[in-house]
Parts: C-alpha cells; structure tokens; sequence
C-alpha cells in the first residue's frame, strides 16, 4: 500500500497562449501530512491544483492520489478530493443549508445523513445561526467558512485550501486554524494548503515547498527550514522604574524608544542571556516578538 496521498512526477502545463505555467514538476505529499505549496503570484501553486482537482488538463506528466490514475480513475479522485478554491463556486440566492444539501447530493449522500454533518459543521465555524440566510447577503469570512465545510461535505481525505482565510480577520482565521488542525490530527485528513500569510503555514504545517516559475525549488519539514536561519530580529518591550537606557553585552542591539530594543539573536546565542543582563539592571520585560515572520527571510531568499 502506497503512503503516499499525492505523487506528481513530471508535471507540465502550457496554455493556449504559449505560456508554461508548468515545468516538469515533482511532489510526493504523504498521508496525513499538513503540507503548505508557497510561492509568488505566478509561480503555478492555483495551475497545479487545478490540475489535480480535474478542473484543467494537464499537458504531460502522471499524478496519483491515494494511488488513483487523476486520468483512468478521475471518478474515484474526484470523491477523494475536497477543494476550496479562491473564487467562490455557489449559488449566491440559494440559502447556506441549501448549497450544502445539493452538494451532499451530488455525491449520492442522503439528506438525512447530510443534515447530521451540515449541523455539526456549521456550529464547529459559527454559522448554525446564518443557516437560512441566502449566500449573497453572508460575510466574505461566512463565505469562506462556508466554502470549507461545501467541500468536507462527502468526507474527502485529501483537502485543498487556496487561500482559505484571504480577507479574514484575526480571530476568525484563528477559528479557522484550529478547525482545520483537527481535521488533521484527528481525523488524519492529509491538507495542502497554499497562502500569502507566511505565519499561516508556520502554525499549520508540517512540510512546506517553494514554487517559482513552474517549478518545485525548496521541498522541506518546516522544522528543518526554521533551522537555516542564522539569526532572528526580536522585538523587545521593557519598563524601567528609573528610566535607564538598557546595555546589552554580547549582542547586536539598536534602542528604538524609551521601552522599546531590537536585538539581533544569533542562533548560538541564548535568550536567557538577554534576560539575565535586563534584570540585573531592573529592567521588566513587558513582551518580545520577532520583527519579521521567520519563514519570511527563507522565503525571499528561497525566490530570489
């Protein structure tokens, strides 16, 4: 038995108008992996996933899921994929339980059996209560919570998110976060995930590949990525009773006001250190943060 749930080997994809979206691109995703495909705009991550949800052909090139042909077994694929693209795909004037009782339908679920699931999803993303309301007066967010639980709805056991919290504020993609967390850990549904929101795929993720120009360029453990920084930028809040100018020895520090450091941290270096010398000198630490996502540097490295 395979343990993978995707294998892509030598994908490619030219469009009509020349343009190679694709170029002999190559991904093994293992089952039950929470996997994050970054990269700019342009770099291919929505043509792949198109391709793989049979919503475009592929040029050349042989993908498996859960050890299907995509092309001799795009029926079988199809029941195994759940997809929440970036655009929205309802019908706007039908209402929320409506939209997700034709999509239980559509793969042969009975309704009895649907409204048992529909209940439990809608109160697990807060939308028990907009169940009657027609999709086009929702929220972008219910729109988007909506759209997850559209493609859970036949119980898939690989879920594609393109962009899932785009335009989502924070408390709600931390709802969002957690939901889907579980799906991973206790259900043990394998998701890929593509986002711009670099902190995103650091909190959720496991693995992580870089795409540019039609190619896989970086495929990594998260753990193993975080691991080539060579330093951190931290930000660092303080209070003083008597007003004194922090004096950090050993480390690369700039003030930039009256209760707040940066600090450079080499990987070497130990933040106990920074703490030590603070107190020594009554110094109260009020918060520390990094200045930058960490993946943010790897990445733009990664690209460039």
């Amino acid at each position: 038995m395979s343990l993978y749930a995707l294998k892509i080997n030598n994908l490619s994809k030219i469009y009509s108008n020349k343009i190679q979206a694709l170029k002999n691109f190559n991904l093994n995703i293992k089952k039950g992996d929470f996997y994050a495909l970054l990269g700019p705009n342009g770099a291919g991550k929505t043509t792949v996933i198109k391709i793989i949800s049979s919503l475009i052909n592929k040029s050349s090139g042989k993908i498996n899921v859960f050890n299907y042909d995509l092309i001799k077994n795009t029926f079988q694929v199809k029941k195994l994929i759940g997809l929440v693209p970036q655009e929205f795909n309802f019908n706007p004037f039908e209402t929320v339980i409506q939209i997700l009782i034709n999509q239980a339908g559509y793969y042969g679920i009975r309704k009895k059996n649907a409204l048992i699931k529909i209940e439990k999803y809608l109160n697990k993303l807060s939308l028990w209560k907009q169940r009657n309301y027609k999709a086009q007066i929702l929220s972008g967010g219910m729109k988007r919570r909506l759209m997850i639980i559209k493609s859970l709805i036949h119980n898939p056991k690989l879920l594609i998110l393109d962009e899932p919290t785009v335009g989502i504020d924070l408390e709600l993609r931390h709802n969002i976060w957690s939901f889907l967390k579980d799906l991973n850990y206790k259900k043990g549904i394998t998701i890929i995930l593509t986002t711009h929101y670099l902190e995103e795929a650091e909190i959720l993720c496991r693995n992580i590949g870089i795409m540019n120009k039609g190619i896989l360029i970086k495929n990594f453990s998260i753990k193993k990525l975080l691991s080539q920084l060579k330093y951190e930028i931290l930000i660092l809040n303080y209070y003083s009773d008597n007003k004194i100018i922090p004096i950090l020895h050993g480390f690369k520090y700039k003030v930039i006001d009256t209760n707040t450091l940066e600090i450079e941290v080499f990987k070497e270096q130990v933040l106990n250190d920074i703490f030590k010398q603070l107190t020594k000198q009554n110094i109260r630490i009020i918060s520390i943060n990094n200045k930058y996502n960490r993946l943010e540097k790897l990445f733009l490295d990664c690209i460039n």
